[in-house]
């Protein structure tokens, strides 16, 4: 998107380097990558990576200054999901964008549950040193320095705890395709990541074992996606519903609250108009819109451009769990030696004295959606990492 770095990439580009990349990120997060990283990072303007985490920021407070929608939200939460002692605002925050011709940001979704902090950064690094790249590109919005934002995570999931009494909790980490996160997240800072099944209740704590020794948890940075419990019917060790004795760093029920629930209620420029399916009475070209489920992720039931016979085909007791959202067709602006991609930027924040915007993900495509899942076959598509220019 900045031309002049994009057409020295393409010509410098060699498969060699591409090759170096991938044993780097194999190298440095200590597990052979799960999903396809695209042959290039993408350069991105300041002042549009500036743009997009302003409007991330101005939906997430219209969202919270909206009495209707905080009404709402809460009440959208599982009975059995609700959990006790809810912060006041999302830890984690993150907004994804998609870009048209003009180069203007629409939100995709936006959503109060963690991604790949720990990850992307190292991602970013292994890119700039397999193709040595300029070291005046920041990899992290608003020139904040790495150790900086080292600092804000660990603060964020460790918060005031020792390590040993920190959980990524999670389901099944051995064969999650974002178990390299996982093994950062625990380099960095010491947090062991535990299978929600291993976690065992006594009263009112919760205890893992570490080293063989049974190892109280004070805290627990949340991983579980609600989703993946109830398709594979997992039974859990301990009940959400439980006032327990432990810290959540990234509270569960903002999984739920800031989701894809909270589009029908987004009134900004930036938002693409949403309605619950349950409240549509009437579809004309239903090609112009995607039909969501709420609580589904990487793309999971996202059927883009839909027939009719498919929004039918939804059971009228479900169709309060999907939305319609207006359809925007992102234009393909990168430029690559594969065809130009398109490119989807989610904007990363942590929210702790304020939201501030902290880290970018990248994901390019060819496809109908940008999830890595929706783009096999292609090269120079997949996860990427955004470098920052003035």
């Amino acid at each position: 998107m900045i031309p002049s770095l994009r057409r020295k990439f393409n010509q410098r580009w060699t498969p060699a380097a591409y090759a170096r990349f991938l044993a780097l990120l194999e190298e440095r997060s200590g597990v052979a990558t799960q999903f396809r990283h695209s042959e290039t990072p993408c350069f991105l303007p300041a002042p549009l990576i500036d743009r997009m985490a302003r409007y991330g920021r101005e939906m997430v407070q219209q969202l919270l200054a909206d009495e209707q929608y905080q009404r709402d939200s809460l009440a959208a939460i599982p009975e059995r999901y609700r959990v006790p002692n809810e912060s006041a605002v999302p830890l984690f925050v993150q907004a994804d964008f998609g870009l048209d011709a003009q180069h203007s940001p629409h939100l995709v979704e936006i959503q109060g549950f963690p991604s790949l902090y720990s990850y992307q950064p190292v991602m970013a690094e292994c890119y700039r040193e397999a193709y040595r790249l300029d070291a005046a590109l920041a990899a992290l919005p608003g020139g904040l320095p790495l150790d900086r934002y080292h600092a804000l995570l660990g603060e964020a999931i460790v918060g005031a705890h020792d390590p040993a009494n920190v959980i990524l909790l999670e389901i099944d980490p051995e064969r999650q395709k974002t178990r390299c996160d996982f093994m950062v997240t625990e380099r960095l800072f010491g947090v062991r990541t535990v299978d929600v099944r291993a976690v065992r209740q006594r009263a009112n704590r919760l205890w893992y074992q570490r080293d063989g020794q049974w190892t109280p948890v004070e805290r627990i940075y949340n991983r579980v996606i609600v989703d993946e419990l109830e398709r594979r019917s997992i039974e859990m060790p301990f009940d959400f519903r439980d006032r327990l004795d432990v810290e959540w760093a990234g509270h569960p029920n903002w999984f739920f609250r800031l989701s894809k629930f909270s589009l029908p209620y987004l009134h900004h420029p930036a938002a693409p108009a949403a309605q619950f399916l349950d409240r549509v009475t009437r579809v004309d070209q239903p090609e112009r819109y995607v039909l969501k489920p709420l609580y589904s992720f990487a793309g999971l039931g996202v059927v883009v451009g839909p027939t009719e016979e498919q929004i039918d085909a939804v059971p009228a007791a479900r169709r309060g769990d999907y939305l319609l959202q207006e359809r925007v067709d992102f234009a393909p602006l990168v430029e690559t030696p594969a065809g130009p991609d398109k490119i989807e930027v989610r904007i990363m924040y942590l929210w702790q004295d304020e939201m501030r915007a902290v880290n970018t993900i990248v994901r390019m495509g060819r496809g109908t959606q940008m999830g890595v899942d929706h783009n096999k076959g292609f090269e120079w598509v997949g996860a990427s990492a955004g470098f920052i220019a003035s």
